[in-house]
């Protein structure tokens, strides 16, 4: 496995300030934040894969605004059929009995037999109704496993992740598109040997790649950390512009 399974470092931080203007919309069975470029237009989509804290954290809605204020329509679903993690939730919850469904009321799990099929209606929704040509994805975390196994021709066309989990190598091996990694130097969930091991991944692969690390920060920086640690708030301003490079070279 490229990067490991969650842990609760995924669900730790800091809620940022700010108001977000994006909207909802029901997209068949679940609901999406919707955030469009200041000239409307709808050429280049950008789908957000959250992380498990999920499509109505302010934090990922003001970056998905961020995005859409570079140039992108945003299509951010909720992955979890309204069952995210609360960010800081107490230490005695078990991620992986989420991931399971056993905390939800209907018990539907989180995993990609649940995802998959939310992110194929996302994809379609993005291409048919509002007439999205080209996609890029961005996964946060747990969002980052469903950037690499749709960064395939007819479905994502270019993908960039933050500090991801989950990835098998299977996975990232599969790859038909450029892919980005902003990494954290310190990460219990994609270390140094993980990060390694994709660097190895991605070359043979042979797709477009870049993998920025960035020191003095943890898991989850680029959506959870603390905006008055300057050296925090340096790296997720720099993993953004990062991500906005990217798709600036790849997408458009």
């Amino acid at each position: 496995m490229s990067s490991n399974p969650p842990g609760q470092c995924c669900f730790q931080g800091v809620k940022h300030e700010g108001k977000a203007v994006g909207r909802y919309e029901q997209t068949e069975d679940f609901e999406t934040y919707i955030s469009e470029a200041p000239d409307k237009s709808t050429e280049n989509g950008i789908l957000i894969i959250t992380d498990v804290i999920g499509h109505r954290f302010n934090n990922a809605q003001l970056i998905a605004d961020q995005f859409a204020a570079n140039g992108y329509f945003v299509f951010m679903p909720d992955l979890f059929y309204e069952d995210p993690i609360p960010m800081n939730r107490p230490g005695d919850f078990d991620i992986m009995k989420w991931m399971q469904g056993e905390y939800s009321e209907k018990k539907i799990a989180h995993l990609p037999p649940v995802v998959d099929p939310i992110i194929e209606k996302s994809i379609k929704a993005m291409r048919e109704k509002y007439g999205v040509k080209k996609i890029g994805a961005v996964g946060y975390c747990f969002g980052a496993k469903y950037v690499v196994r749709f960064l395939k021709p007819g479905q994502v066309d270019v993908g960039y992740s933050a500090h991801p989990s989950f990835v098998d190598d299977d996975e990232l091996k599969a790859i038909k598109g450029p892919f980005a990694i902003s990494a954290a130097e310190t990460d219990q969930i994609f270390p140094t040997e993980k990060r390694h091991r994709s660097e190895e991944i991605l070359k043979e692969v042979g797709q477009p790649y870049q993998i920025n690390l960035y020191s003095g920060v943890e898991h989850g920086f680029a959506v959870r950390g603390d905006p008055n640690n300057r050296v925090v708030q340096y790296a997720k301003e720099s993993a953004f512009l990062q991500a906005v490079a990217w798709f600036e070279e790849h997408l458009k």
